[in-house]
């Protein structure tokens, strides 16, 4: 097993092993993702999550045995970078691979498990959720960032996105899933807005996102909120179909 860790956190070496051995038995499961696992551990009193990646197949696996950084190598090396510009993500604490002679078998990234009051997906599903419009105000703020350091974060959905509330009423925001991403010189606002277009399909949520958005990008609301709900609607259309391909090519389910 091929172990990385944060030095700060480099004595928790025995008990994310003895985390790790008990995996499948132990723990708190987090969320219900369909390829990996992902579950909270208290560690003496450090509270870890600890995402189990899907084995490869056998072509994936010679890949990312050899060639190209694993699933949970990026993690960890993206959270520092994030953390680094001021980005907020939850603190990573090690990552670890297990390899055979035919390559990369699993993968497992460790970080803390961040308490929350919320998800921005939560503001989708929950209207009359409290500070709801202020909470996607301040979410602008914080994707207007990421988007300034050129980070194009592929996968930003609505549940890769955390929320908690400060003392001074402020919220703070996090990132996970960060396995996938894209580093540019500058960012568009057509690349900007495509990127926010991914969070939701919610014309209210994007009108009050869009705005405020474009107020600190200084460019026209109207057209910032227009752009923004067309590639919304473009992702929505494209996922319509691939849902009418699915129940095409599985008919004989029905039957």
């Amino acid at each position: 097993m091929e172990k990385v860790f944060n030095p700060e956190y480099k004595h928790f070496e025995d008990r994310f092993d003895s985390i790790l051995k008990d995996f499948e038995t132990s723990g708190e499961q987090v969320g219900f993702g369909k390829r990996n696992a992902i579950r909270a551990f208290d560690a003496a009193g450090l509270k870890v999550n600890v995402k189990s990646f899907k084995s490869p197949n056998f072509i994936n696996g010679i890949v990312y045995g050899f060639f190209r950084k694993s699933k949970a190598q990026r993690s960890f090396e993206y959270a520092n970078l994030l953390l680094n510009k001021g980005i907020g993500t939850p603190q990573p604490f090690a990552y670890y691979l297990e390899k055979k002679t035919l390559g990369l078998q699993r993968s497992y990234y460790f970080s803390q498990q961040q308490d929350i009051d919320g998800m921005f997906q939560t503001l989708r599903f929950e209207p009359e959720f409290p500070d709801r419009e202020e909470i996607i105000r301040q979410s602008a703020a914080f994707y207007f960032k990421i988007h300034n350091e050129g980070i194009e974060f592929m996968d930003n959905t609505g549940g890769n996105t955390l929320f908690r509330k400060r003392a001074d009423g402020e919220y703070d925001f996090f990132l996970v899933d960060l396995n996938r991403m894209k580093f540019h010189e500058s960012i568009s606002l057509e690349q900007r807005a495509k990127n926010l277009a991914k969070l939701t399909t919610d014309k209210q949520i994007n009108s009050v996102l869009g705005t405020a958005y474009a107020k600190l990008y200084q460019v026209d609301e109207t057209l910032f909120c227009g752009l923004l709900q067309k590639e919304a609607d473009k992702l929505w259309d494209k996922f319509e179909r691939k849902r009418r391909l699915k129940r095409k090519l599985k008919f004989w389910k029905n039957y």
